[in-house]
């Protein structure tokens, strides 16, 4: 169990570093992160730090095509997390 923890923590703070430094990206039109990266880090779990990411730096709050997809990945780590739960 201590694992997992430590994994979510780990990808959580990986999660929102990518965020962070794509959003600097932008910011300055340097090569940007592929959305397919954030969205993978999302459904490995870290979608928690990509929230608080796309909160805390109002990075990717406007693309509605690119929540469509998170929230998604969202639901499914629920989903999947609920089902584990009640082996």
């Amino acid at each position: 169990m201590q694992w997992v923890l430590l994994y979510i923590t780990a990808l959580n703070l990986l999660t929102f570093a990518v965020y962070y430094l794509d959003k600097k990206a932008a910011i300055r039109g340097a090569q940007r992160t592929p959305e397919i990266t954030l969205h993978v880090l999302s459904i490995l779990g870290g979608w928690p730090g990509a929230f608080l990411a796309q909160r805390i730096f109002r990075h990717k709050t406007g693309k509605r095509s690119f929540l469509f997809v998170f929230w998604l990945t969202v639901i499914m780590n629920i989903s999947v997390a609920a089902w584990l739960w009640m082996l």
